[in-house]
């Protein structure tokens, strides 16, 4: 038995991809953690009026550990937003809190893709986290079993996986981003000149 260094291959250029977009989502984030909003507004304020708006007055907003670590919990129904994102009144703050409350709103409406992405995302996670570790492992340890090179094939495959269950939750998260920015829009939490880059940090989100 052998390894076919063929899927590596095949597998290398979702890598590097994903790799770019999670340094895309964190280089805007900085830039425009800069830009602070003129009526100073925080992230977890902006999220607030939004959810009461939309008659989610019982979705609390929680804070938590972790950079960009922003999410909304289906399960718990509550909103996690990072420090940053929390207490942060710049533009990119409040469109990361906004994007989340976009997710708080299509549970809420029964949204369909949301059901589906609440899902796979499990299953997702636990891919990302599976695949590298077994693709070392299996290539480190072929050496010595070629058995061991089972252990890369399902790397790979869990990474093939994930990455394909990402792609299925994009129209959520588009669909997120179009109701945050509304939101920011019709509540006037943002003006015109500043929803520029609140809305390139909600397309970054996906």
């Amino acid at each position: 038995m052998f390894f076919d260094w063929t899927y590596l291959w095949l597998v290398m250029p979702a890598v590097l991809f994903a790799m770019w977009a999670s340094a895309q989502v964190n280089s805007t984030f900085a830039r425009y953690e800069k830009q602070f909003s003129i009526r100073a507004i925080s992230g977890a304020q902006a999220a607030r009026m939004v959810l009461d708006s939309n008659g989610l007055n019982h979705v609390p907003i929680e804070m938590v550990a972790g950079k960009l670590s922003d999410h909304y919990d289906p399960k718990a129904n509550v909103i996690r937003l990072s420090e940053a994102v929390y207490h942060g009144t710049s533009t990119a703050a409040i469109g990361v809190a906004c994007h989340e409350v976009g997710h708080a709103i299509q549970h809420a409406t029964g949204y369909t893709p949301i059901k589906i992405r609440t899902a796979i995302v499990p299953i997702t996670n636990i891919g990302s986290r599976l695949a590298f570790p077994l693709l070392l492992m299996g290539l480190l340890f072929g050496a010595v079993s070629e058995w061991a090179f089972v252990l890369a094939y399902v790397g790979i495959a869990c990474f093939a996986l994930s990455t394909v269950f990402q792609l299925v939750t994009l129209p959520t998260e588009f669909n997120a981003s179009r109701r945050a920015m509304e939101s920011i829009r019709s509540h006037q939490i943002l003006s015109e000149e500043e929803l520029q880059g609140t809305r390139r940090c909600c397309l970054r989100r996906r």
